[in-house]
């Protein structure tokens, strides 16, 4: 296996990746799907790009498709175990973006919709950047062969 696939598919994290990468996963398809779908008492695609568009983040649709995709298909990876490096990393970013476009001027504190949650989901999806997939995960099925 070449540097780069060790570094994508690799990790020495174990079982405890996965107590991590199921739960973060879920939320974040569940958020990606209120993006993108409107499920779960989102508002969709259309709603989404109007409300990012008003927080000045233009153009507010692509950048609704982008987040919701980040989410969606980036917590798909984390729950499956498939390129959990990357998908950390993409939704790290997309993190940081949340808590400082939408969180940052509330304060700390989800009950006045601070970046209290964004955080730990930062910090989690940082964790599995730096530790990859784990044992149970299709990352290392493809990191034995």
């Amino acid at each position: 296996m070449s540097t780069l696939q060790n570094k994508v598919f690799g990790s020495n994290a174990g079982w405890g990746a996965l107590a991590l990468r199921i739960p973060v996963g879920i939320i974040f398809m569940a958020h990606g799907a209120q993006k993108l779908f409107g499920w779960f008492g989102g508002y969709g695609l259309e709603a989404t790009g109007q409300w990012m568009d008003s927080i000045g983040m233009s153009p507010g649709y692509l950048m609704a498709l982008l987040a919701g995709s980040a989410e969606f298909f980036g917590g798909l990876a984390l729950v499956v175990g498939l390129l959990v490096r990357p998908a950390g990393f993409v939704l790290a970013i997309t993190m940081l973006v949340a808590i400082f476009s939408v969180h940052i001027g509330n304060g700390l504190f989800m009950s006045n919709n601070g970046y209290e949650f964004a955080l730990a989901l930062l910090s989690a999806t940082v964790a599995m950047t730096i530790m990859g997939a784990g044992r149970a995960s299709v990352d290392t099925a493809i990191a034995r062969r």
